[in-house]
């Protein structure tokens, strides 16, 4: 009798598709849609519609949701996980590219760079609650893992902005090197890496004093120092390494966190913009405009395994379990 009934739900789980360990969710910015990647695998699993130049993504505290940012739209869309079917919009502003979550998923920070503010929105309630006014060319936009601080960085006022998430009002700036892109903090919330596209360099900022202790220069042997773009930035939850996306350069840096050496420099696709860990932080994942694909990097050996075709040109991409 056991065995009919083990056999029965074999059955049944071959019946209800695959299985995956986690997905992989790839904005198409070219293609108005996202693309849903089995990275365990390495294959593209469908490609869904979602509207007008999507770049931003990120999933809901509960992974139940994936947020869009619809650029050409001026919303975000809200996509079912499951389902794939869009289930709701939230209202960004205008031209929203990039934005940030904050860690008890009830508040979402969007980027406005036509206006020069980062809009705050209740999630549950679908209300934008507030508008901050930034400097000019808002792009990246983060929120620290204690939820004590959103971060917004400012293109062409070469800045970024520490707003107070209690108050939402901005209590501190810091001028860092020309045209700050992304900005990611460390797990423990005691620092602030910034990148900067025009200088080719990382930043490390103190929380605490908000002021820069280190500036890490990227070079690579044989690649134009034009070419060393860096763009986004992630730093795993031992703050061991972190990883840096060098846009044109089609390279991500390695990055020692404790001694702000650079290690290693990994050749993946062209245009890398973005970057994502998988959930154990065994692999990252980035989307290479360009080149029309992701990379897949095994992080215990720092190697590039795979490249998987995704459609034209990915911006964005979050991993769900």
């Amino acid at each position: 009798m056991k065995q009919i009934k083990m056999v029965s739900l074999v059955g049944l789980m071959a019946l209800s598709g695959p299985v995956f360990a986690e997905t992989v969710f790839v904005s198409l910015e070219k293609d108005n849609a996202i693309a849903l990647v089995d990275p365990v695998d390495g294959k593209l699993i469908k490609t869904v519609p979602i509207g007008q130049r999507p770049r931003g993504v990120a999933l809901s505290l509960d992974g139940k949701q994936l947020y869009v940012a619809t650029s050409d739209d001026n919303t975000i869309r809200i996509m079912d996980t499951e389902t794939l079917k869009e289930v709701g919009r939230l209202p960004s502003g205008e031209d929203p590219e990039t934005f940030a979550v904050s860690p008890d998923g009830k508040l979402m920070y969007v980027s406005n760079e036509d206006d020069n503010e980062v809009t705050v929105i209740d999630i549950a309630a679908k209300k934008a609650v507030t508008k901050i006014k930034v400097g000019v060319e808002p792009e990246g936009v983060t929120v620290s893992p204690d939820n004590k601080w959103a971060i917004s960085s400012s293109e062409t006022t070469n800045m970024l902005h520490w707003i107070d998430t209690k108050t939402h009002q901005i209590v501190d700036n810091t001028l860092v090197d020309p045209r700050p892109r992304a900005v990611s903090f460390t797990p423990d919330s005691q620092q602030l890496w910034a990148t900067s596209e025009m200088a080719g360099t990382v930043m490390v900022l103190d929380s605490a004093s908000k002021q820069i202790i280190q500036t890490i220069k990227l070079q690579v042997q044989g690649v134009t120092d034009e070419l060393i773009q860096p763009v986004g930035v992630v730093i795993d939850k031992d703050r061991k390494y972190a990883y840096v996306a060098m846009g044109p350069a089609n390279r991500v840096a390695v990055i020692n966190a404790q001694t702000y050496q650079v290690e290693k420099y990994l050749l993946v696709g062209q245009r890398v913009w973005n970057l994502a860990f998988s959930p154990d932080q065994k692999r990252l994942y980035t989307t290479n405009g360009t080149s029309n694909d992701i990379s897949i990097i095994d992080l215990q050996e720092h190697k590039v395994t795979k490249s998987v075709a995704v459609g034209r040109y990915p911006w964005g991409v979050a991993v769900k379990p």
